[in-house]
């Protein structure tokens, strides 16, 4: 059996982690965290989800001498202007809550309990590098479009994925068997893509 290639996620997160094993499980690689390797999260000073991806990619494969996977992923609120976007992880934070997902989506709900406008968008960018100086750097988006809804629905999934309502399903995310949802989801599409790049100009 051939050994699997190590390929670095510039991730802490379990849930990202998991989810991205499973998408990019049909390429060979072993997806490795960047905790598992002592490395510390990157910086993200950037304003997009390509700039911050890129630099959490080049940081991992730095210090892990290693190819590196990156995903940086929001919500995109359409009545916020596009806010939370890159700031998604720390949402809650701002309004005096503890940084973690059920305080982001309790935040989320408050702030937009009066507002009509409920469209949003769910957007993952994954950057992928040979080495921490690639010129050519792989760059796959997804992105799903919903509405928030005024409770959590579902048990499944992370993130925002309880309160995010796909009319294509008519369900949130965090209804949906974990199957169905990594095919749809704008994480999944962007795996997809970025598998299909992996395997033109990597493999």
């Amino acid at each position: 059996m051939q050994a699997k290639r190590p390929l670095v996620l510039a991730s802490n997160n379990k849930g990202k982690l998991a989810e991205l094993e499973v998408l990019m499980a049909p390429l060979g690689f072993e997806l490795i965290s960047q905790s598992r390797l002592g490395i510390s999260e990157a910086q993200e000073p950037f304003h997009t989800f390509v700039e911050n991806a890129l630099s959490k990619a080049r940081h991992a494969s730095l210090h892990s001498h290693l190819p590196a996977l990156a995903d940086d992923a929001g919500l995109c609120v359409d009545a916020f202007d596009g806010a939370p976007g890159v700031q998604t992880a720390f949402y809650a934070t701002q309004f005096g809550y503890p940084k973690g997902d059920d305080n982001n989506v309790r935040a989320l709900l408050e702030q937009m309990q009066n507002l009509s406008n409920r469209k949003a968008a769910l957007v993952s960018t994954l950057v992928a590098v040979k080495h921490p100086d690639d010129p050519e750097p792989l760059i796959a988006v997804g992105r799903v479009s919903g509405e928030i809804t005024t409770a959590p629905k579902g048990e499944n999934g992370f993130g925002f994925d309880p309160v995010m309502w796909v009319p294509e399903f008519g369900k949130t995310f965090a209804e949906l068997d974990p199957v169905i949802k990594n095919q749809h989801s704008h994480r999944g599409q962007a795996a997809k893509l970025m598998c299909q790049m992996m395997k033109d100009r990597w493999l």
